[in-house]
């Protein structure tokens, strides 16, 4: 498994407190990129208000930096474009019954 493939993966192991479904699969996770061992992302929230605004985006740095490979994490929270249910993927939206 490639580092890209490890990132997703602990990712993939948070959820939403409010979604039954993780952030990744939610369409929260914009971009990921790596260069050599730091690991760039950029993500948004489902809303600017969300409860876990400030919590959630520490969570993903710190499940990111337990990867061993990993040295640096620099995490974006940004709010373009806006977050809508179109970002999630299919077994998202199955999930949720959409």
């Amino acid at each position: 498994m490639d580092l890209k493939e490890k990132v997703i993966a602990e990712i993939k192991k948070i959820y939403d407190p409010e979604i039954p479904v993780n952030i990744y699969e939610l369409g929260l996770i914009y971009d990921i990129s790596i260069k050599d061992k730091d690991v760039s992302v950029k993500m948004t929230l489902t809303s600017p208000n969300c409860p876990v605004a400030e919590s959630l985006p520490k969570e993903v740095k710190d499940s990111i930096l337990e990867i061993e490979e990993v040295k640096k994490v620099d995490l974006d929270l940004v709010w373009e474009p806006p977050w809508d249910k179109s970002m999630m993927t299919e077994a998202a939206k199955l999930e949720l019954n959409l």
